[in-house]
């Protein structure tokens, strides 16, 4: 993988030179093909055999390659820094988060459930997942062991079409909750802020990974198909039910905390050899934006950092289901009395009661 920074298609043997000492080493080039039609192309990059500026897995074809959104440099704009930047965890946060589940306790808990299951089969169905890929059908949002692991190729996949949607929710929710507010002239008491900043970190998850690895065609029209449906159906959810809906999210996160400690289960496993290389380095975006500290710029460790933001979204959706949506505060951005902090949603995977933060 390719640092950030190029900025063009054709390099010369100088700078081929240097790119090469960053590149991924991979010693072939090979696909994998997917029965939905998904086609990915796992590139063999080096100073002898290409000199363009490509990451380490595309959809894209070889002549076609290109750095995905450069950055703009313009005559006195250096960069543009993130509206939100990232608040930061430990590491012992980090590697204290683990997939977990909320049991449904209403018919409205159980409707958000059931449906998300159907989600993660429809998920799973066109990325192309393998039934010994799969985990145990008992408990699909905490066994972590399968029969037969996943490719990087195949991650990849998941991770975008997963943060393509990721993305979403957030957005939807802090809109009709802005627009509720100038309708009813009334204070939204800090719920829009975390919503959209919610939005804009799945957004910078899904940039991320497409630094390394450019959507094609097909995977841009599931998507497109995905999002369609998706940001209707929360559009109009929201309207009915603002409690069902954040239920609905807080199960999508758990699903995301589970593909994410499934994936660095791997890692440590050896399966992703690819992705274990010490040679491998994350993208620039990734390091600027978590603030990434020397020596801890992995694979593994770029996905505990957005493991954990998946935790985090995940206890703060379930938990602001649990509160009363025209009058109660946002806990997660409210000053508390005494000495009390806001509470930390990364690590309460049921999210937090409301006679707890209330």
């Amino acid at each position: 993988m390719l640092s950030t920074k190029v900025h063009t298609r054709i390099c010369s043997p100088q700078q081929a030179t240097k790119l090469s000492k960053v590149v991924v080493p991979l010693l072939s080039a090979s696909s994998v093909r997917y029965p939905a039609g998904f086609h990915v192309t796992i590139l063999a990059t080096s100073n002898q055999n290409h000199h363009g500026a490509v990451r380490s897995f595309s959809t894209t074809p070889a002549a076609q390659l290109r750095d995905f959104f450069p950055v703009q440099e313009t005559e006195n704009i250096r960069r543009t820094l993130p509206a939100w930047p990232h608040h930061g965890y430990t590491e012992q946060e980090m590697l204290e988060v683990v997939p977990a589940h909320r049991k449904p306790e209403t018919w409205g808990d159980l409707f958000a459930w059931k449906f998300m299951r159907f989600c993660r089969w429809g998920m799973d169905t066109c990325t192309g997942m393998k039934s010994e890929q799969k985990v145990d059908k008992g408990n699909p949002t905490t066994a972590v062991h399968s029969i037969k692991p996943l490719t990087e190729a195949q991650w990849m996949i998941r991770f975008l079409f997963l943060e393509s949607i990721a993305g979403v929710p957030g957005m939807v929710a802090g809109m009709l909750r802005h627009l509720h507010s100038l309708r009813r002239l009334k204070r939204d008491n800090g719920w829009i802020e975390t919503l959209l900043e919610e939005s804009y970190n799945e957004r910078m998850h899904l940039l991320t990974f497409m630094k390394m690895c450019e959507p094609g065609w097909f995977m841009k029209l599931m998507i497109l198909a995905a999002q369609g449906v998706y940001f209707n159906g929360l559009f109009l959810s929201y309207l009915v039910s603002p409690k069902i809906t954040h239920r609905f999210v807080g199960y999508l996160e758990e699903e995301a905390v589970h593909t994410y400690t499934m994936a660095i289960k791997q890692i440590d496993d050896g399966h992703l050899p690819k992705w274990s290389s010490p040679d491998f380095l994350v993208p620039d975006i990734a390091v600027r934006y978590w603030k990434m500290p020397e020596g801890r710029r992995t694979m593994r460790d770029l996905l505990l950092y957005i493991r954990a933001d998946e935790a985090c979204h995940r206890g703060v959706n379930h938990t602001l289901s649990n509160l009363n949506q025209d009058e109660d505060p946002n806990p997660f951005v409210s000053e508390y009395k005494g000495t009390r902090s806001p509470p930390r949603p990364a690590l309460k995977a049921e999210g937090y009661e409301r006679a707890e933060v209330i």
